[in-house]
């Protein structure tokens, strides 16, 4: 990253601060994948933003809740865009630091049964520095990490616990931003993925439970088949909601968000857990991760629709 002096930030309240990647999403939806050598062409194309913590600050802002977020962008046409779409959602961008790297990209295709191929692209865009910005009296309800700005978590983390912030981590993959905040957070919200590779235990339940030692409460997300939570000795299943998938991208990133939200406003454990499944499943319904993302309307009236699940 070309260094930059701390950017000073105006003293407000929010409710969840997102702390982690933006990119820009370009996502085609394709018949099949492409064979080698395979030329085709796509059924529907849509352009918007994306990254994990980004989504969850619009999903946070959807359900009517003030977000934030911090991370990069570059100054570029993708980063002018996706900045807009902040604007526009009404998330805010104080805590965004924009510079010459560029803003990651995302090409992802989606094949009929929702399923999707992603191919990332960072160039030489890295971490952003623990002082980049000035944390000094702001004061969220609740803060959420994807690992991927690990600097700016852990100078976040200390914060937190010196004001007694419940704190998130999204865990899509065992990666070095991952692992340094895995153990100091409230709540770790991880894939299958993660919590196979960092626990070795291929049933999600003994799973989440081993990750206590980590985190004081831990939740699995398994996709189709639901979710597993463990806290205070109490390991339990969730189902999934049953819908048509349209595609997949971004649901991980709206139930982490739709997560925040409900704890910050203050819903139980297990309310909250039922309200960002539901969140989550809306979004699966809908092409592209950042156009899936539902309002609060949208999630209470899927809930009462499905009250018998």
């Amino acid at each position: 990253m070309n260094g930059s002096l701390p950017v000073p930030i105006p003293r407000f309240d929010i409710d969840v601060l997102c702390v982690g990647h933006a990119c820009f999403d370009l996502t085609f939806a394709i018949s099949h994948h492409p064979g080698p050598d395979e030329k085709g062409v796509a059924d529907g194309f849509i352009s918007s933003g994306g990254g994990p913590a980004a989504n969850a600050a619009v999903t946070v802002a959807r359900l009517g809740l003030q977000a934030a977020f911090a991370g990069y962008l570059g100054d570029d046409p993708w980063g002018d865009r996706h900045l807009q779409e902040f604007h526009n959602e009404g998330v805010n961008t104080d805590f965004i630091i924009r510079g010459t790297d560029p803003t990651p990209l995302a090409t992802i295709l989606v094949k009929p049964d929702g399923k999707r191929t992603v191919i990332n692209y960072h160039g030489k865009t890295g971490y952003l520095p623990a002082d980049s910005l000035d944390f000094t009296g702001v004061h969220p309800r609740l803060l959420l990490f994807d690992g991927h700005q690990p600097w700016l978590s852990l100078a976040l983390l200390d914060m937190a616990k010196q004001s007694a912030i419940p704190t998130i981590l999204d865990a899509g993959s065992v990666h070095a931003g991952t692992l340094a905040l895995a153990d100091k957070v409230d709540y770790l919200v991880c894939s299958k993925k993660f919590a196979q590779e960092y626990t070795t235990e291929a049933d999600p339940e003994p799973a989440a439970a081993a990750l206590n030692d980590l985190a004081a409460t831990t939740v699995i997300t398994l996709g189709r088949d639901g979710l597993v939570w463990s806290k205070a000795g109490i390991v339990r299943r969730l189902p999934a909601f049953g819908i048509e998938v349209a595609d997949s991208t971004g649901a991980g990133d709206v139930f982490h968000g739709a997560l925040a939200a409900g704890l910050a406003d203050g819903q139980n454990w297990e309310e909250t857990l039922r309200f960002a499944s539901a969140a989550a499943a809306l979004s699966c319904t809908r092409l592209g991760a950042r156009p899936g993302i539902p309002t609060r309307a949208e999630v209470t009236d899927f809930l009462t629709a499905r009250s018998g699940e």
